[in-house]
């Protein structure tokens, strides 16, 4: 597994693992792109030998104390290998270089996995949007992590970290 930030040259390899991962509600290509370009956010992709199997993205606005995980995907043929926490370690990183407080995401309520990872790495469901995920009618959970604490918790883990160039 490789990991490193995502370029405008990523923008295929994503959309394609967007539209495989979320048949009924992907991101269009103009909002993906927007995305990678926006200097509030920040992407970063699973390499497997050149070929990508995983991204995740974080937004936050300059000086703000709070960010948003946006996305984390990885192919279903790469699921549970750890990927996942590592994107996810990756992303919070990079939030607390940016001196955030707070990070907060939306996961769908049918999705256990991703919800049990959140909450082994610190994350507090703080409500429901009911019906938010379309066209499925799927609530989604909102959860926030205190950084902070997630930091201090996780200064000598033993998860390689992240440093802003590659994490091998």
């Amino acid at each position: 597994m490789t990991l490193r930030a995502a370029t405008a040259d990523d923008l295929a390899a994503i959309m394609a693992l967007e539209r495989a991962s979320f048949p009924t509600d992907a991101w269009s290509e103009a909002m993906m792109r927007e995305e990678l370009a926006s200097p509030h956010g920040w992407y970063v992709v699973d390499d497997e030998a050149g070929r990508l199997v995983g991204y995740a993205g974080l937004r936050t606005v300059k000086n703000a104390k709070d960010a948003d995980v946006q996305t984390i995907t990885i192919a279903e043929a790469a699921r549970g290998r750890g990927r996942g926490r590592a994107m996810l370690r990756a992303l919070l990183d990079e939030a607390s270089r940016r001196e955030v407080s707070d990070v907060f995401l939306e996961v769908r309520a049918d999705n256990p996995v991703a919800q049990a990872l959140y909450v082994s790495e610190g994350f507090l469901e703080i409500g429901r949007k009911p019906r938010y995920y379309q066209p499925d009618d799927v609530d989604a959970v909102v959860m926030k992590l205190d950084l902070r604490g997630w930091a201090a918790r996780d200064a000598d883990g033993p998860e390689p970290r992240w440093d802003g160039g590659v994490c091998t």
